[in-house]
């Protein structure tokens, strides 16, 4: 999943980003929030994000441009991706949510990857589509699935309006450059009543808290947004959908924040481990004790970061108006 749309680079003149207004809300006094480098690939730039006052939407101050960002995706950061769509468990409770509220219809997934989701989804019910930048994962997920596949950036897709009664965005909506533009383009493709099923991390979170700069889900600088449920909400809100459902899962990425911070410390001593982007299918002996400690250690931890706040995850369905 790789997703670009039209951006405008901001102008800076002695120091001062002129053009820092947000994006949800149009607060032109945006706050530093922090400052962190893609622990992912081990990199060494810094990115600095920061933060609406109002509506609370976080965002990269001057990001990468869109056709330098192919430098920070690559085949590790596919290969993870792919890695955790293949399970066909991850879509249950998706495939469930869905069923709340439509048996059958179009159905479309923004940044569908390789596929997972429109598989798991796949019934003489459903008429799929997906939209994908890589033509080569597309033609994957068209050939596993059957879906119609739209190969290019969400906002260049010719459907007509009140094409879809549903339409899915997982995890790909905070690497959006222009996520405004792509909602009104939902709400456009929405049939009446249809309804806007989106997940992506939650920057006001308890994992977040706590970890800060070393939070697993920052993926600097492959999220460009970083949504709390007020600035989602607001968004949506600004383009016509309303909000049906809005809940937190708890997902505070232990290991791989804790993964991070290991590896700064250990750099601070002059010892350099492999990034984790490059970590490879652990052996089974490690496999077994990571699953005793998750059972055990993680579980403990995980339950005492919760007491901080919210789920790390945004489980979120909007509705378009009839």
């Amino acid at each position: 999943m790789r997703i670009n749309t039209a951006f405008k680079v901001d102008q800076f003149t002695d120091g001062r980003n002129l053009h820092s207004e947000c994006k949800g809300c149009g607060e032109r006094h945006a706050i530093p929030y922090l400052s962190a480098p893609d622990r992912f690939y081990g990199r060494k730039k810094a990115y600095k994000l920061m933060r609406c006052p109002s509506c609370s939407l976080v965002w990269i101050d001057n990001p990468p441009k869109p056709d330098e960002m192919s430098e920070h995706y690559g085949s590790d950061y596919d290969r993870w991706v792919a890695a955790a769509g293949d399970s066909s468990e991850r879509w249950r409770g998706r495939v469930d949510t869905i069923a709340k509220y439509r048996s059958g219809g179009r159905l479309l997934d923004l940044g569908c990857s390789s596929g997972g989701f429109l598989k798991a989804m796949k019934s003489p019910r459903w008429e799929l589509y997906g939209i994908e930048i890589s033509e080569d994962v597309a033609s994957r997920a068209g050939c596993e699935t059957g879906a119609k596949m739209f190969v290019g950036d969400i906002c260049d897709a010719p459907y007509v309006p009140a094409s879809f009664d549903v339409i899915v965005c997982f995890h790909v909506f905070e690497h959006l450059y222009e996520p405004q533009a792509v909602l009104k383009k939902v709400s456009e493709w929405l049939k009446p009543g249809g309804i806007f099923y989106v997940m992506l991390p939650n920057i006001d979170s308890a994992g977040a808290r706590v970890f800060r700069s070393y939070w697993y889900a920052l993926e600097l600088p492959r999220h460009l947004y970083h949504f709390s449920p007020k600035s989602l909400s607001r968004m949506t809100r600004s383009v016509g959908l309303e909000e049906v459902s809005m809940v937190t899962g708890r997902e505070v990425f232990l290991e791989k924040s804790v993964h991070y911070i290991v590896d700064d410390l250990l750099e601070r001593v002059g010892i350099s481990r492999v990034p984790l982007a490059r970590w490879k299918e652990p052996s089974v002996p490690f496999k077994v004790l990571r699953k005793m400690r998750r059972l055990t250690v993680d579980h403990v931890l995980t339950a005492a970061i919760g007491l901080v706040g919210d789920g790390e995850s945004i489980h979120a369905v909007f509705r378009k108006s009839k």
